[in-house]
């Protein structure tokens, strides 16, 4: 029997950033996975850490303060995760979506968000190799980009070597012990029991599967995407490159097969290409005609890739929220358990404001912003 402060489950980049603060904090850590670190959603992801996609809310409020958090870490884990504060350029094909495009930076500019409009002529600038085709578009100088199977790496090993942090991987809940007022003891595993009064269910698309074990209800669902990968490059795209139809994809309710152009360059030469966004449960099939789809897209943004060989393509799943808002804090069903989960596609740049967030609250002191909007008990009258 092992005992510690916190558990977490889950070691994708929510997880280690949970875990990462939690330890800061002087608090024992067990992040426990049933695959390897970063082997779920994480390890399917682009890395994006976006303002520029998020209306007016709760989320791009989480959002803002995550990017500060993330330059933090620069200081240390920047060049190993590959942290990359290189902005974002969002394009438009037509004037009415460019109209659209201007509305929603002007709401996001009453929240701290900055936003440069680009004339058609002036994308270029930014953009050498982009279409001459595009009515216009805007750039977002807070947008990012990280390596996040790097960062959740290198956030756990750091907390390992510090010796606050055990990591248990190949490490499968199968229950949860409870003491007898009903609080949370700790969890079964199918590697033995882990006791900690604290419980953090940081699983991503099975976070509901982990609450369910818990005996309360979280309504997080796989959204599947997919991501093209071009053979090695010269340096051709200098931002995160993405059309204006992804922001309505990323807010879409649909079930149905969403795409998007998204196109970004890495450091080591080959281009990523997204994005897609369908619910068919944890189907992995690939899709061609998705994977034709996607690099059309991107080859209207960027003709030069027309040209480009496909080293590969991936695919994953999005912890998928029925209201699109992160759940994150404690579950008052069940007293010790904490949920960091339900972020979709913006997992990796809210990871660190989630993080101090539920530390500041398993720590109990106060939260940097209201968890209120993200309150896991929120789906109970809809789920009765």
């Amino acid at each position: 029997m092992k005992t510690v402060d916190v558990i977490v489950i889950g070691a994708g980049v929510v997880g280690a950033c949970c875990a990462h603060y939690l330890s800061q904090a002087g608090l024992r850590v067990a992040v426990i996975d049933r695959g390897n670190v970063a082997s779920g959603t994480t390890g399917a992801g682009e890395g994006n850490i976006l303002v520029s996609d998020k209306e007016p809310g709760p989320e791009l409020q989480l959002a803002l303060f995550a990017r500060k958090l993330w330059f933090e870490l620069m200081d240390e884990f920047g060049v190993v995760a590959e942290i990359e504060p290189k902005g974002g350029v969002v394009v438009a094909g037509e004037e009415q979506s460019l109209a659209h495009l201007q509305a929603l930076a002007d709401e996001q500019s009453r929240c701290g968000v900055i936003a440069h409009s680009l004339a058609a002529k002036d994308i270029q600038d930014f953009e050498p190799h982009v279409s001459p085709d595009l009515a216009g578009g805007l750039f977002y100088p807070q947008d990012m980009q990280t390596q996040p199977m790097l960062a959740a790496a290198h956030l756990i090993a750091h907390g390992v070597r510090t010796g606050m942090i055990e990591r248990r991987t190949s490490t499968e809940v199968l229950g949860f012990i409870l003491h007898p007022d009903g609080s949370l003891a700790g969890v079964n595993t199918n590697q033995g029991d882990i006791h900690a009064p604290w419980v953090v269910n940081a699983a991503g698309t099975w976070s509901g599967d982990i609450a369910a074990l818990a005996g309360v209800h979280l309504p997080i669902h796989p959204r599947r995407g997919f991501i093209l990968v071009t053979e090695p490059l010269p340096p051709m795209i200098r931002h995160k490159v993405y059309s204006a139809e992804y922001v309505a994809n990323v807010a879409s309710d649909s079930a149905g097969l969403e795409t998007s152009a998204v196109i970004e360059g890495t450091r080591g030469g080959t281009v990523l290409i997204g994005a897609s966004r369908e619910r068919v449960g944890f189907d992995r099939t690939l899709d061609w005609r998705i994977v034709q789809r996607l690099a059309n897209q991107a080859i209207q943004v960027f003709p030069f890739l027309e040209h480009v060989q496909l080293l590969r393509t991936y695919g994953g799943f999005r912890p998928y929220c029925p209201d699109h808002v992160p759940v994150i804090g404690p579950d008052p069903r069940l007293p010790g358990l904490v949920h960091a989960s339900g972020h979709e596609g913006a997992g990796v740049g809210l990871a660190t404001a989630t993080g101090v967030l539920i530390t500041q609250a398993v720590t109990g002191l106060p939260t940097e912003m209201s968890l209120t909007p993200f309150r896991p008990e929120r789906f109970e009258v809809e789920h009765v």
